[in-house]
């Protein structure tokens, strides 16, 4: 390469960061514009007002967060065409600006902006199956988008425990989850990725029975992490989904949980199941610093709406571990054992498609859609406390429900502290090790093939 030719390629790659960070800068400053103009807006109009209505529109609270992200990905799978998928390399950031308005009446209204953008470089395959998705990377499903993560009217009872009074609903654009986060092994966010799942629908939750929690939801769309412009229909369900969670916490040492969930999609026929299934965790201490933890569930799943399989599959976990609180600069050691099985008879499996799937079978994201011959994981997670920072470690053994063979082993490692209650910092690994027995490689598809991510984000949260 001559001098001039090195000189054009240093100039063409200044002029992409300076158009890179031009685009950045002018997301930002229109978050951050807004931001404050809010927060000037409630200060100023809020002197000498007499009126309830206007008073609770605003008299609310705003939030505020940004999370930069940092993803490697190297993949020994193949690309579509066969050839070598190319190693990815993605700089995201993922900005929110919320306001909740004050209670008129019990009314209010909730509205969440989410934007997702690029930074710095943009090697990777996004997921979407756009023109512009960069297929010969391996894939970070974090597609550049802005839209509404929440935009809700809500009514909430107050007052004596009757019906009405202890019953909360809301309408429109909202998250729906019942187990607290990342864990969302039915209904989740995908809150690890950057764009958030989320639900058009009416969503009901009523506490009026002593140390109990019903809860409804009516779901006529599913807005998925991959947006709008995702070829196939890929960016949403087209749903007419009942979802309905109990949930009985009465008991010293365990709290019970049942549900159903009713999952119709119309453009999504195999994914359209119905799934009714309970579950029981808790702990029982031992001594001041020792508890024993543990957890079961069941469920079954067949198939619902316009589904022309024939499903009849099951869900089983049993979890067994230790917490130990000593104190002072280590405030807890977590050691516990999980067995979890998603059964397949070969063709159908026991499918969750709006479950949080990164927090099920490894960081590593070879199992986000059940395979047809179901999986067994065996893993063991040890999770430390200190110095006001969390350190996980966990290590799966993967195989095949039916036919029982080896998919691979995986090592996760998480090392996450917060300053503040504001700013977070976090980096972790993921290196998934596929078996290489020939059923896994006649039938595991990309789960046959090894997988390293390593991540590094930052986040301010107000």
């Amino acid at each position: 390469m001559t001098t001039l030719e090195k000189w054009q390629e240093i100039k063409g790659l200044t002029m992409k960061l300076s158009n890179i960070c031009t685009h950045t800068f002018r997301y930002l400053t229109r978050y951050i514009v807004l931001f404050f103009i809010t927060l000037s807006c409630q200060s100023v109009l809020a002197e000498g007002s007499d009126d309830p209505f206007w008073n609770a529109l605003i008299g609310g609270k705003v939030d505020f967060s940004s999370r930069y992200r940092y993803e490697h990905v190297d993949d020994n799978a193949l690309a579509a065409d066969g050839s070598t998928l190319k190693q990815a390399d993605a700089s995201t950031i993922r900005t929110t600006l919320g306001y909740t308005t004050g209670d008129f009446h019990g009314f209010g209204f909730r509205l969440l902006g989410q934007d997702v953008r690029d930074v710095f470089v943009d090697d990777f395959n996004d997921a979407t199956g756009r023109p512009s998705s960069r297929t010969k990377y391996a894939v970070v499903a974090d597609p550049e988008e802005t839209d509404f993560l929440e935009a809700y009217l809500s009514y909430k009872g107050s007052g004596e425990t009757t019906l009405l009074n202890a019953t909360t609903m809301k309408l429109g654009r909202q998250i729906i989850t019942y187990r607290k986060a990342p864990f969302h092994r039915f209904m989740g966010t995908v809150l690890w990725r950057q764009n958030w799942q989320n639900h058009d629908a009416f969503s009901l939750q009523n506490k009026s029975l002593p140390d109990t929690t019903i809860n409804y939801a009516y779901s006529w769309n599913v807005n998925r992490i991959f947006t709008d412009e995702a070829v196939g229909g890929k960016g949403e369900f087209d749903s007419d989904s009942h979802f309905v969670n109990l949930k009985y916490d009465g008991f010293n040492y365990a709290k019970l949980e049942g549900y159903a969930y009713l999952l119709d999609f119309s453009n999504s026929l195999a994914n359209s199941t119905e799934t009714f299934g309970g579950r029981v965790n808790g702990g029982y201490p031992m001594s001041d610093k020792w508890k024993l933890i543990y957890a079961g569930e069941y469920a079954n799943q067949g198939d619902y709406g316009d589904n022309p399989a024939n499903v009849d599959e099951d869900y089983y976990l049993g979890e067994i571990g230790v917490k130990f609180t000593p104190g002072n600069v280590i405030s807890s050691v977590v050691f516990k054992l999980d067995y979890e099985v998603l059964t397949g008879n070969g063709t159908n499996s026991f499918r969750t498609p709006l479950a949080t799937g990164h927090a099920f079978q490894g960081w590593a994201d070879r199992f986000l859609t059940t395979p047809g011959d179901g999986i067994e994981d065996f893993y063991i997670t040890s999770v430390i406390g200190a110095y006001g920072a969390k350190f996980i470690a966990s290590y799966h053994m993967i195989e095949s429900d039916n036919l029982s063979y080896d998919y691979g082993d995986e090592l996760d490692l998480l090392l996450v502290k917060t300053f503040k209650d504001h700013y977070t910092f976090g980096a972790k690994i993921a290196i998934y090790d596929a078996d290489t027995n020939a059923t896994n490689i006649a039938r595991g598809g990309n789960r046959a093939a090894d997988v390293t991510k390593s991540w590094f984000w930052a986040q301010v949260k107000f």
